[in-house]
């Protein structure tokens, strides 16, 4: 597998593993199938794992941390704060509070396992607590040795320029896909102009743009997906129809819809590293090999037409989800 820099000289895999949907979110768990779905990645080379306390919640930190006993030199472990939740899965609030930075911090060592942890994101910006003071208690963190490199998630330029000034962003991460391609007016200009690298979290439009779902009555009960705006029956026909243009632009190269959807992610920038999730070896086999898909400029320019900005129906998140984006 390639590897790609972020910012500061952070080295990853070009594609990374998403672990959230092993432990929430996305239907029943299997932790058997899932440790051995992040196994497969390492032999595969895809070594850039994400996870966060609120996944679970805690669950998913302790999954992970599992899963690479014995394999740490191998993998570079991604984690996040802020997200608080309650450990019987109630949100509590965004805390960017600094004590609650430490305290997290201490929290997703002990469930992984681990000494240090490579990145540590804050999840989402709180907008009680400046961002100067959250980001001066990560700082501390990397002077205490305990994390390597921080990031941001969903902030907006302003606020990573200010959290830039008090210590390096090596990464921000935001959603982003053929249906999410906000970040290309403002974000990805202003990461760049900084020397921050980019995640791209769902990258397969929260696996919409695979194709796999030809109704929302294809989701599991307890989906979360059932509450998002672009799975909702009156905007999934015209999201359906959108999937059904990558679908077949995608025969056309012999390849899957969801690799041509990776391989255009991939395609915006070496500093953009997407970290598409699974918790099924078979998928995570398919999402890898997008690593080796080349587009052409021809390639890119149909991908355009058939799929531009602003395509989507329907908000990334409902109402209440939106309002936790720094924008």
């Amino acid at each position: 597998m390639e590897q790609r820099r972020l910012g500061q000289g952070l080295a990853v895999s070009a594609m990374g593993l998403g672990c959230m949907g092993m432990s929430d979110f996305y239907g029943p768990r299997d932790d058997a199938q899932s440790i051995a779905t992040i196994h497969r990645a390492l032999d595969l080379g895809v070594t850039f794992l994400d996870t966060a306390d609120a996944y679970g919640p805690f669950r998913n930190e302790e999954l992970v941390g599992t899963a690479i006993r014995g394999r740490r030199d191998e993998v570079v472990v991604a984690t996040k704060f802020g997200n608080q939740r309650a450990a019987d899965g109630a949100f509590l609030r965004v805390n960017g509070r600094p004590e609650y930075v430490r305290e997290a911090c201490d929290g997703s060592l002990r469930r992984l396992g681990l000494s240090h942890i490579d990145l540590y994101y804050q999840h989402r910006v709180d907008p009680t607590v400046p961002i100067e003071e959250t980001v001066g208690a990560m700082a501390d963190l990397v002077r205490a040795g305990k994390v390597r490199f921080l990031g941001l998630s969903e902030a907006a330029p302003a606020t990573i320029r200010r959290a830039h000034a008090v210590h390096p962003i090596a990464a921000l991460q935001t959603e982003y896909s053929l249906w999410s391609r906000e970040p290309e007016r403002e974000i990805l200009p202003t990461v760049r102009e900084l020397g921050i690298g980019f995640v791209a979290y769902s990258p397969l439009g929260r696996g919409f743009l695979g194709g796999r779902f030809k109704g929302p009555e294809d989701l599991a009960a307890d989906d979360w997906r059932r509450s998002n705006p672009r799975f909702a029956p009156e905007n999934f026909a015209h999201n359906q129809a959108l999937t059904a243009r990558i679908e077949a632009l995608a025969a056309g190269k012999g390849i899957t819809a969801s690799q041509l959807a990776l391989a255009w992610v991939l395609a915006q920038g070496r500093d953009i590293v997407p970290i598409p999730g699974t918790k099924r070896r078979e998928y995570l086999e398919q999402n890898a090999a997008a690593a080796a898909v080349e587009l052409t400029p021809a390639d890119l320019a149909e991908l355009d037409r058939a799929f531009p900005p602003g395509a989507a129906a329907g908000e990334r998140y409902a109402e209440a989800g939106m309002r936790a984006v720094n924008r």
